[in-house]
This record gives C-alpha cells, structure tokens and sequence, in this order.
C-alpha cells in the first residue's frame, strides 16, 4: 500500500496521489513530500523507489532485504537510514519490524513491511490536522524516529515484568516445581533482552551521527532535537544492560540453587549409607565367620545390642553434622 501527504508553508494540500501525481509534486521544489511503502508489491515497490525518486540500486536493495542491524549512508543527496521498530506479538512474542526512511531535501520516503504505531501515530496526526504541520522532511524523520523510540517504553516495562516474575520464582523457597518451564523462561527472557541491546546500541550511534550534523539534510535547529533522542536512546540502553545484568544474577543463583538442592540429596543419600553401615558390618560378621553361629544363643543379644548401639551413634554423629 502506497500513502502520501503533500505539505506547502506549513499546510497540508493533499494526501494518496497517484503514481503520475507523485512524479509531478516530485518535481515541484516548492512542496515537501510524504511517501510511505506499507508491506508494498514488488511493482510498488519498483514503480516508487526506482520510478519516482532513482534511489541507488544498493540503497533500494537493503530496503528490500532486511537488515539485522540499524545503519545510516550517505548518499550525497538523500540520506538512507535503518532503524527498527520493537513490539509483542498477538502472541505476546518480542518482534522487530526495520523501517527504512529516504531522507532527502523536500521528500521523506518510508518502507515497512509491517504495519508501525509510529508511523500511523504520525498520519492520524496530519489527517486530523493535530499538531504543528513540519516545514521540513528532517523534522518528519525526526517524529518518526521519536515515535519509535516511545514505543520501546512499553516493551523494556514487559521484559521488566518477565524479569521480576522470574526472580521471583528463582527465590521462591519450593523451586523444585516447574523447573523446566523457569528454564525455558529464562533463556526467552535472555534472547529478547539480548535482541534489545543488539538494536538499541547501534540505533544510538544512527542517531549520534545524525546529531553531530555531520549531514547537510540535517538543519542546525533539528540537531538538539536529535541530541535529545541519542540521550533517550543511551538512557534506555543503560536500562535494558541493568536488567540483562539482573537476569545473569537471577540465572546464577538458580543454577546456584539447583546444585545445592542436589547436594542436599546427596548428602541425605550418603547419611543412609553411613547409618546402614554397622547393621552390614555387624550382621556381616556373625553371619559368616562363626561355624556354631553363637548368636542363637549368647552372642545373639550381644550382636543386637552392638548393632542398636553403633547405629544409634552414627545417626547422632550425623546430627551433630546436620546432614539429616
């Protein structure tokens, strides 16, 4: 799906032109020009990137083909920046979406191949006339990226509510229940922390490169706007780092609890052992050495005694050991 918004001094004038009416306001230095790529058709996809604007076959061929991290080139006049979108699923799954933005001086180009809060935040927004109209396609981008950063909040706040769940179950004092599931928790838990930090860090550096206004498409006004996203950027990335750190500890501790639960059973194994040894010793020797078998006669009350005895010290060794 191919949407459009054509903006002059500050107004909207029109939105979803077709392809022929996108070539003519293209060509209008005058306008700034909207176009977003929603999951398009190769033929869409073909007919605006190539058509329209002649974005460089590269550029076009890692919109195309998804890219794990975020990225920005320079491509002298227009800017080709990567950046990814996080959310959960309908299956309560952490999912990515990449948007890629072509930034150029009167156009900003978006594709997705899915839909984006951001980006029909941002579209509610001018079709509803809510808000300052941008004057510039850096101030689009801007938003846009902004809008996306937002959306980090309420899935770092679920992965947060994951983590605690889990600390709580690592510390609850009957944890031999449901280990297998606490396991498969944490090692889901830990993929999607990791994911997090894999796009949050280079996404700062985009946006760090954006804000030191090393690009011309960048106006001077827009570059503490993007300082303000790199700072957000590296707050969050502080915050996702603590709670993986969090999650290593709440994994230690169980692997921590699960050998000691294991000592214990060894321990408990081996204090039978150790109690059955002078029944076997005792029971042993007067069972096999004595051709007249004496104990059915005096030895016998003697060997039970000895036996009652010995036993009886054992467990009270044991105590004093704390291995019952």
């Amino acid at each position: 799906m191919i949407r459009s918004f054509i903006f002059s001094d500050g107004k909207l004038v029109g939105q979803d032109l077709e392809l022929e009416a996108l070539r003519l306001v293209r060509a209008d230095k005058g306008l700034l020009l909207w176009v977003d790529l929603d999951n398009p058709t190769p033929e869409e996809t073909k007919a605006v990137l190539e058509g329209v604007f002649q974005f460089h076959p590269l550029a076009i061929e890692d919109c195309v083909q998804p890219n794990s991290l975020p990225k920005v080139e320079d491509y002298d006049d227009y800017l080709f920046i990567v950046t990814h979108a996080v959310d959960f699923t309908r299956t309560e799954k952490f999912n990515t979406t990449e948007l890629d933005l072509f930034l150029g001086r009167d156009y900003v180009v978006t594709f997705h191949t899915a839909p984006l809060r951001s980006v029909t935040t941002l579209m509610d927004r001018f079709a509803k006339a809510a808000g300052p109209v941008p004057r510039g396609p850096d101030r689009i981008a801007h938003t846009l990226i902004d809008l996306l950063v937002d959306n980090y909040a309420p899935v770092v706040d679920e992965l947060r509510a994951e983590l605690e769940e889990i600390e709580e179950q690592v510390l609850a004092r009957d944890s031999s229940s449901g280990q297998k599931r606490l396991v498969n928790e944490l090692l889901h838990v830990r993929n999607d922390f990791t994911k997090l930090r894999h796009i949050v860090r280079p996404q700062r550096d985009v946006i760090e490169r954006l804000a030191r206004g090393d690009s011309k498409l960048i106006r001077a006004k827009l570059l503490p706007y993007f300082r303000d996203l790199r700072d957000n950027l590296a707050r969050l990335e502080d915050t996702v780092a603590s709670y993986h750190e969090r999650l290593l500890m709440a994994f230690d501790i169980y692997l921590n609890k699960a050998a000691g639960e294991a000592n214990e059973g060894i321990k408990f194994l081996t204090a039978i052992t150790a109690v059955t040894i002078p029944v076997m010793v005792i029971g042993t020797w007067f069972g096999m050495n004595f051709e007249q078998m004496p104990e059915l006669k005096r030895g016998y009350p003697w060997a039970v005694g000895a036996t009652a005895l010995t036993t009886i010290l054992m467990v009270i060794y044991l105590r004093k050991k704390k291995w019952f």
